[in-house]
């Protein structure tokens, strides 16, 4: 009988073994072929060569062995098709001007290429800038291209990253060898893929970082990019790493969340410094922030550990159910340890595991931090470079327009040294400007109907793309943050920082549930009228405040809203404690005091 070995069962340790085969493609082995193999495989031992060292072929998904009859229609699809080999698609839509068909528009994700039928006539492009770390002149192209190949609209993500909107068919091939000609990507930025990686703003410059995560988070970029196995995963995946500064980037919504600790004595050991734990699971719009995995990992480990963890994801993930196919769920089926001893089977050497006194001894050597701005994603601060600034651009709900993006990437290099960050609040960060130009350059910043400095409401929105550009948006999301900004303004002399996040669907891009206040759209009924409308969720936060905001409202018409949030603004100015957060003012209300601030009964939940 023919039995097919494991190449370890020949060469292990450097010893031959004998081979536990008899016979090739059912002919029986002759005394010479039997010489023959001994001989081979005596050779690659004294060489060196062992076939546990070989690493299986990375090109290869774990999926493709898998019993794919229980795969839902997606994976089927994946499995039948080479991922990586699939640009002749976006030829042959930009050559025809032909809709794609469903399966097509499917893959044409993996090039960043978002098929915007029934709701426009054309694409939307999303790019991966990892870390948001960018310079003029890629700026100044996707300006350009934006103005000659779109209809001008470009978004800057939750994600620090940019979306234009909308291409032509025609133009699609020519708008990605366009990206690509300045170092730009767009491939993997869509569908099943790692996300756009996260990471500090303002890494390098903050003088309260306890690390530089800039040459981490493009080392893992760059092996994720260009590496195929990375793009074929069960669902999306999105990784944040932290490096401990001002500019936060809510590393707990991910499924990967790293954040930069101070260790100051031997713990677990490891000698004191900068390590990082690691939170896994987290997928807000489904109201779970992500859960510490107790590993302390150093930054030369980081890479490794996080692509390994990806990689237990890739081959053990859920492929039949789209609903319980990302992190968190393989994270319940599990539980950390077993992903954790997974995620050691691929490791050069064991994870740390901390202990929970490790745990709380490490908080107390990183206790929160005070704030020291309203939402320091905006305005003037100094960097730990003398003399130089970075400076947090304000742009209203995170659209720009061709000349403002043009207009940006010329302050970066006049005023900078051309380099520019995006924040994952729908912003910009000029880097290292001299302290004796700030005031002309927040001057042409104004110009552009721009801003620099922070103010309460309208620094803390954050909107989704909204039913303008998006087929599954109940509302103008974009269009309704600019007339609550205008209205509460106006009407509430608030002087703590309020974030409202504002999303179109339960796919929550906004992230509704982490917002002081959140807003999510929905239809609502006026006797045989349809309008535009929202439920509202109060008390979300994160990081230092986590917690899912709960719904105090539902369905409530546009025309309403501001008059509702500008009486709760207003109770909450009359009857709170001293330094008492919104936040903290609504956690110490029951869900019923909070309507009734609302004042109308039809809205209750």
């Amino acid at each position: 009988m023919y039995i097919d070995p494991p190449l370890h069962a020949l060469v292990q340790n450097n010893h031959p073994m004998k081979p536990i085969f008899e016979k090739i493609a059912g002919t029986d082995i002759n005394a010479e072929q039997t010489s023959y193999l001994d001989g081979f495989f005596n050779g690659l031992a004294q060489q060196g060569v062992r076939f546990t060292d070989m690493e299986p072929d990375p090109t290869v998904s774990h999926a493709a062995s898998q019993d794919t009859d229980s795969f839902c229609k997606e994976e089927k699809l994946k499995h039948k098709t080479d991922l990586n080999k699939t640009y002749q698609l976006v030829d042959k839509v930009s050559s025809t001007a032909t809709d794609p068909d469903p399966e097509e528009t499917f893959l044409l994700k993996w090039h960043g290429l978002f098929h915007l039928a029934p709701k426009q006539d054309g694409f939307m492009c999303r790019l991966r800038i990892p870390g948001g770390y960018v310079r003029d002149y890629q700026l100044r192209e996707l300006a350009h291209i934006s103005r000659d190949r779109t209809t001008g609209y470009i978004q800057l993500t939750t994600r620090a990253n940019f979306q234009l909107r909308v291409i032509p068919l025609k133009h699609a091939s020519e708008v990605l060898q366009r990206i690509q000609s300045v170092g730009l990507h767009s491939k993997g930025a869509g569908a099943d893929n790692v996300r756009n990686i996260t990471a500090s703003p303002c890494a390098g410059l903050d003088p309260l970082e306890l690390i530089d995560v800039k040459p981490i988070c493009q080392q893992l970029a760059q092996l994720i990019i260009n590496t195929d196995e990375f793009y074929n995963l069960p669902r999306k995946f999105n990784i944040a790493l932290d490096g401990g500064g001002a500019v936060g980037l809510v590393e707990d919504t991910n499924d990967i969340g790293a954040k930069a600790v101070r260790i100051e004595d031997s713990i677990a050991g490891v000698p004191p410094g900068v390590y990082f734990l690691i939170a896994l699971g987290g997928v807000t719009g489904h109201k779970t922030f992500a859960n510490d995995a107790g590993i302390l990992i150093s930054k030369d480990e980081l890479v490794e550990v996080i692509l390994n963890m990806v990689r237990v994801f890739i081959e053990n993930g859920n492929r039949s159910s789209r609903k319980k196919a990302r992190l968190k769920y393989l994270l319940e089926d599990w539980g950390f340890e077993r992903f954790l001893a997974e995620v050691d089977t691929k490791q050069s050497k064991p994870l740390t595991r901390l202990t929970r006194e490790n745990m709380e001894q490490i908080k107390s050597w990183n206790p929160p931090r005070e704030s020291t701005s309203t939402h320091p994603q905006l305005g003037i601060h100094p960097q730990k470079q003398k003399d130089l600034n970075y400076v947090g651009v304000g742009i209203p709900t995170g659209v720009l327009t061709p000349d403002q993006l043009e207009s940006l990437a010329t302050l970066c290099g006049k005023y900078g040294n051309g380099e520019a960050r995006l924040t994952v609040w729908q912003n910009l960060i000029i880097p290292n400007v001299a302290s004796d130009q700030l005031e002309l350059l927040k001057k042409e910043i104004l110009d552009l109907g721009l801003y620099v400095d922070a103010s309460p409401i309208r620094s803390g929105v954050i909107a989704c793309t909204g039913n303008a550009y998006c087929k599954f948006a109940g509302a103008n999301t974009k269009a309704h943050a600019k007339l609550l900004m205008d209205h509460l303004e106006r009407s509430c002399g608030l002087d703590q920082p309020i974030n409202i996040h504002i999303t179109g669907c339960p796919h929550s891009c906004a992230q509704h549930y982490i917002g002081d206040i959140g807003l999510l759209a929905t239809q609502v009924k006026s006797g045989a009228k349809v309008e535009e409308g929202y439920h509202v969720f109060v008390g979300g936060g994160f990081g230092e405040h986590q917690e899912i905001g709960r719904q105090i409202a539902k369905a409530v018409n546009m025309e309403s809203l501001p008059g509702m949030l500008e009486a709760l603004f207003n109770d909450y100015l009359a009857s709170r404690w001293p330094n008492e957060s919104f936040q903290e003012f609504t956690l110490r209300h029951p869900v019923e005091a909070l309507q009734s601030f609302l004042g109308d009964p039809k809205i209750h939940p």
